[in-house]
């Protein structure tokens, strides 16, 4: 099965959407990890949301999504790159029983410390250049709200995110106010008093979605419930998908950046290292000349001329 991400607009309105189902790509996650059935609403959900934040990214890149947890979730983790290829990951605290039913804020938000992060990591960075990231408190009782609370104070745009997820399926629907151009919104050139009503008659015309119904029916039928009576102009579909990014290089700079001391203490402690990916669980290992390499401020080529030139 392929992943569908539809993006609209309505015509001579002041709102773009977008609608996503993102069940296979999810179902590839969940076949990599075992998590509670309330992590995998969470999760599911943000899988979506940020398939949905991607497709309108301007840039080459990834987008990077987590939500740092207080209470029995650590951490939730979601990143998807402009071609709309995603992976996700969860870190639980092993000290904390899940319930099934347990929501945002219980699993993240215990002690009021939980807080959100979304990540703007550029392909190609000019020299000097930094990731764009913005952290703020959770503000929502739910990962739609926390999302719409973040771009309406960071990005200034009205946004509005309607997810749904289990097991099995995980699809979204996002619907943006598109911005002022010198006092008119483009397209159709609206006034601004124009513009709020028809945001106003999208949001309510979402706001009749229910998870039940979102779980049990396609998007392209959703579309058709939602919009029957709105003139929109459709694009063509994109199809995300499942991909994990991780390299044995990528993994070696993790272990870099714990520091040459660190590494050789576990070294002396486990003969080899092994390091599985968080994201997709591939097996990587490194014995102690692996990670004198990693420390080595030659270049491999180098280090074997240097080498052979000793030796005579």
């Amino acid at each position: 099965m392929t992943d569908t991400l539809q993006k609209f607009i309505f015509e001579n309105a002041a709102v773009r959407g977008e609608l996503v189902d993102m069940s296979a790509t999810w179902r590839e996650v969940l076949a990599r990890h075992h998590y509670p059935t309330a992590v995998k609403h969470l999760l599911g959900q943000m899988v979506s949301a940020a398939a949905l934040l991607s497709a309108n990214l301007k840039f080459n890149g990834s987008i990077i999504m987590q939500i740092h947890g207080d209470g029995p979730v650590r951490l939730l983790v979601v990143e998807c790159d402009s071609d709309l290829k995603l992976r996700a990951t969860a870190k639980l605290n092993p000290d904390y029983a899940i319930a099934q039913d347990a929501g945002l804020s219980a699993l993240v938000n215990a002690h009021g410390q939980g807080r959100f992060v979304i990540t703007l990591d550029p392909a190609e960075k000019v020299p000097g250049q930094q990731p764009y990231q913005g952290v703020v408190p959770l503000d929502g009782d739910d990962i739609a709200t926390v999302i719409e609370n973040y771009m309406l104070r960071s990005e200034q745009l009205d946004t509005r995110l309607w997810l749904a997820a289990n097991d099995q399926v995980s699809r979204g629907v996002l619907l943006q106010k598109l911005p002022l151009h010198g006092g008119k919104i483009e397209p159709g050139a609206l006034t601004a008093d124009e513009a709020q009503e028809t945001w106003n008659r999208a949001v309510v015309l979402g706001s009749t979605l229910k998870e039940e119904e979102m779980l049990n029916t396609t998007i392209d039928v959703l579309q058709q419930r939602l919009f029957w009576e709105e003139t929109i102009r459709v694009f063509e579909p994109l199809h995300p998908s499942f991909h994990c990014s991780c390299t044995r290089e990528k993994v070696g700079n993790m272990l870099k950046m714990l520091g040459q001391e660190e590494v050789e203490s576990a070294l002396s402690e486990q003969g080899k290292l092994g390091i599985n990916c968080d994201f997709c669980g591939k097996h990587y290992e490194y014995d102690a000349v692996d990670c004198a390499q990693l420390f080595t401020t030659t270049a491999p080529a180098e280090a074997l001329l240097h080498a052979t030139e000793a030796k005579h």
